[in-house]
């Protein structure tokens, strides 16, 4: 069954606010076996209302609208959608009641006189009752196919797609099954990673089984995907799959669908009850920062030594004034007296130091832009040191140092396990 999500909103269209209900609609629909062929976003203008239902319609069996469902002026999805299905709007008793209550339990005795019109619904529709406002949604079936216009307000529209749109679309449709799983990798670019994984791609093809690269800055998400009448056939195809990617690129593979590199580095540390610090220069404590966005961080994570100058290094870290001289802060030397110190500073097990030249300036030809060294020691002993070459883009070098310095660590605590 193939759907389209229409939102309505100037606001969206000048960037004023972040269009995250489209986002959010098409995550429902995918779990309910519906296959969202397009988002679009377009003016409070009924005739452009007009132009994209009627579009859509020709190649869709479900439009989801949003937006333009209020009281004011402005709002015209209500007015323009009982055109286009040959309604008028009448007063709904039902309706109003539910507003009514809705007053009350926010302590009004009486409705206002400008949430009347709520009340007011085509009556070619359904109305869907709105638990958190007073716009109704609206459900309307033109020749077996399904149109609903749905409040913008984000919670109402949420509401209304778990209450009642998804029972409603389920019991209708009967959609097929949408199963993906997502494999989380980190160490390798886009281009590595495929050259690395062709054969396994390759044969995906005879299950039916999509794959799809999911780049982001050091990091690239390889979603599976299959769409059939057998759940339990589709999930156990793309688990034999997954689980052959396993033994494909197991060093890449840090985890699974939303967990991030931080947690999972923090559920290692927690599970070998190690204790972690970080000693960060062009980072500007990034790496401390990704590990403390995760609840219950406190348990292994015990502090960062910022030390953006060379005077910082050598007062807190306790490098060398010799090492600086002659190799310079971006170097494999700085990195493991870094590292070195900030364990014996902090008492940890392990320590990460990152030290680089995250641009746009401060290049030479001897480092350029984008070199990083990276160090990571425990207890005394320096475990690992690595130069890294990421490019010219100061916040994607930094957020490449983080998820560099964290994978090392990742490594090395797999090979404790």
């Amino acid at each position: 069954m193939n759907a389209e999500i229409i939102n309505i909103g100037d606001e969206i269209l000048i960037g004023q606010i972040l269009n995250t209900n489209a986002q959010y609609i098409a995550a429902q629909l995918d779990e309910v076996g519906f296959k969202v062929r397009r988002m679009i976003t377009i003016s409070d203008d009924p005739d452009e209302i007009v132009a994209a239902v009627t579009d859509s319609l020709k190649d869709n069996d479900l439009i989801i609208l949003t937006g333009g469902l209020g009281p004011t002026k402005d709002d015209l999805t209500k007015l323009t959608l009982a055109k286009m299905f040959d309604s008028e709007l009448k007063f709904d008793q039902k309706v109003f009641d539910h507003i009514e209550k809705l007053f009350k339990s926010l302590g009004r005795d009486a409705v206002p006189k400008a949430s009347y019109g709520q009340a007011e619904v085509p009556d070619q529709c359904i109305p869907l009752m709105n638990n958190y406002g007073t716009a109704p949604g609206m459900w309307f079936v033109r020749d077996n196919k399904v149109v609903i216009s749905l409040p913008g307000v984000p919670y109402e529209m949420k509401h209304l797609m778990t209450g009642e749109v998804i029972p409603r679309l389920q019991e209708q449709f009967h959609p097929m099954f949408n199963y993906h799983r997502t494999i989380l990798t980190t160490g390798l670019g886009e281009s590595s990673l495929m050259e690395l994984i062709s054969d396994w791609e390759d044969s995906l093809e005879e299950k039916n089984i999509k794959l799809a690269y999911l780049p982001s800055p050091g990091r690239v998400r390889l979603r599976l995907s299959s769409r059939g009448e057998d759940k339990e056939q589709l999930m156990n195809e793309i688990d034999d799959k997954a689980d052959e990617l396993y033994e494909i690129i197991p060093d890449f593979i840090f985890g699974e669908e939303n967990i991030d590199l931080p947690q999972a580095v923090g559920e290692l540390l927690n599970e070998q009850k190690a204790s972690l610090v970080t000693a960060e220069s062009c980072t500007g404590g990034n790496i401390a920062h990704e590990l403390t966005l995760i609840p219950g961080s406190s348990s292994y994570f015990l502090g960062s030594f910022v030390t953006y100058s060379n005077e910082m290094k050598m007062d807190q870290l306790g490098v060398r004034s010799e090492t600086l001289e002659s190799f310079g802060a971006v170097s494999q030397e700085c990195v493991k007296e870094m590292a070195l110190g900030a364990v014996k500073a902090s008492g940890a097990e392990y320590a990460l130091s990152v030290s680089g030249i995250a641009g746009p300036d401060g290049g030479s030809d001897e480092k350029s832009v984008g070199t990083v060294w990276i160090a990571l020691a425990r207890n005394s002993e320096i475990i690992e040191a690595q130069q890294f070459s990421f490019g010219k883009l100061r916040e994607q070098n930094i957020k490449k140092s983080t998820n560099a310095a964290l994978n090392m660590l990742r490594k090395q605590l797999l090979k404790q396990k």
